[in-house]
């Protein structure tokens, strides 16, 4: 049962311990394979995270005297393995993804409150998806067959008896752990089967001060929603995935067959899942969405300055961009701001320096501006450069590198299922220069 798992990692143990950190630095859950690991050794994580100027720019992997700390940032908390031993870390991380999504579909969300409202379901997951620091079941699928996923009920009832040895562990072997294909289980049934896709596009850019594109990338997945019965065999085609670079794919996809017809196969896990991560990296294939005029300045020996900028659209395709968000690093030296804008509403903390405008959605006939006076600390230096503005939207049904599914067939199932696609461009780092 583990030789399957195991040999696609090194043979000595590959995480040791992991810890959950909230953004405020505390410590609020702990899992140990074997032996513990103190949680000073964190100190060395936080030292870094201090150094990061975001939280996203926590390196995510840091060495230690006697250990690795390997990471990811995921809904507001730290996933902090440690490794005693040098491993590929891409093994890891893509393993505590595999944790936090885990989280997700047990308990809705991975938050810190879900987390320890449900705490001895999430040590009997550790426990079942790693075996002796080696994953093991990490399918959902499965692992719903091995642990009950909680209901309210059941978490009353562990609540009274967690002191008489309640347990959420299944009494059978999952049917999926033993079979070819282990991420679906046998015997699924669906009054109504529907099969849906999510194609969601995340833009990473830079804009220099004159608008032109300095590095513009795109980061897609297609994310499915499958309640099919039986066991289904589909079929989904594009109308142009010769686009995709770098694709990442689920276990289930056959890759002989997209290798030589660029058709995605497989027989789906039951549930929700990531089918595929892509990215499209040709720049003269990643349209800019939006464009920003902007004039912000500083006067020598002055305790004032001017900010204007302004937002527009530039290649919609037709379709609304929604949900803007412009955040501004303001320099250390500016007290307060002193803006109007024309739609949205807009913060400033004095403390932070952040500037934050909530723009809300574009329209073409009347472009969204905020203007108005920076007041600077008195007989401060001028500073040196000024700030860059990260830029959030979301445009709904579309994807902006173009891909569009074309087709969905099932095979191995005499019903016809309901079929849908969705398309979300929305930003990543979008950076604009000023």
């Amino acid at each position: 049962m583990y030789t399957k798992f195991t040999l696609l990692f090194p043979l000595q143990k590959m995480i040791h311990s992991l810890f959950l950190i909230n953004c405020s630095g505390d410590i609020f859950l702990e899992k140990h394979w074997k032996s513990v690991v103190s949680q000073s050794v964190c100190d060395y994580f936080f030292e870094a995270q201090e150094k990061a100027v975001d939280v996203e720019n926590v390196p995510p992997v840091i060495s230690t005297p006697h250990h690795y700390l390997i990471s990811i940032y995921r809904d507001k908390l730290f996933f902090v393995s440690v490794i005693q031993t040098e491993v590929p870390p891409l093994f890891v991380i893509e393993f505590l993804h595999r944790v936090a999504d885990t989280f997700q579909d047990y308990f809705g969300e991975c938050s810190e409150a879900a987390i320890k409202d449900n705490v001895v379901i999430v040590y009997e997951l550790l426990e079942e998806m790693l075996d002796n620091g080696f994953p093991l079941a990490t399918e959902s699928n499965i692992l719903k067959e091995l642990i009950k996923p909680p209901t309210i009920l059941r978490s009353v009832v562990n609540s009274i008896t967690d002191y008489e040895g309640s347990s959420n562990v299944g009494d059978t072997l999952p049917t999926g752990q033993l079979s070819n294909i282990p991420w679906r289980r046998a015997g699924v049934k669906y009054t109504n089967n529907e099969a849906y896709f999510d194609v969601v596009e995340e833009i990473d850019a830079i804009i220099d001060k004159s608008g032109s594109t300095v590095f513009a990338e795109i980061q897609g997945v297609i994310d499915a929603c499958i309640k099919l019965s039986g066991m289904p065999d589909l079929s989904l085609s594009f109308m142009n995935p010769r686009l995709l670079d770098d694709v990442s794919f689920h276990p289930c996809i056959r890759f002989k067959r997209w290798e030589s017809e660029r058709v995605l196969s497989f027989i789906p896990p039951d549930g929700n899942f990531r089918l595929i991560s892509y990215r499209v990296s040709s720049q003269n294939l990643v349209a800019i969405p939006v464009y920003v005029k902007h004039s912000i300045s500083f006067k020598e020996n002055s305790s004032c300055g001017r900010f204007d900028i302004t937002i527009g659209p530039k290649q919609n395709m037709g379709k609304t961009i929604e949900g803007i968000t412009v955040t501004v690093h303001m320099p250390k030296v500016v007290l307060n701001m002193n803006l109007t804008p024309t739609q949205g509403s807009y913060t400033f903390d004095p403390v932070t320096k952040v500037l934050t405008w909530d723009v809300g959605k574009i329209t073409p006939q009347k472009l969204p501006s905020l203007k108005g006076l920076v007041n600077l600390q008195s007989g401060a230096p001028k500073p040196e450069e000024n700030p860059s503005l990260n830029i959030q939207f979301k445009i709904q049904q579309l994807a902006i590198s173009g891909l569009k599914v074309n087709r969905l067939d099932m095979y191995g199932e005499k019903y016809k299922p309901f079929k849908g696609v969705k398309y979300v461009t929305k930003a990543g780092k979008f950076q604009v220069r000023t």
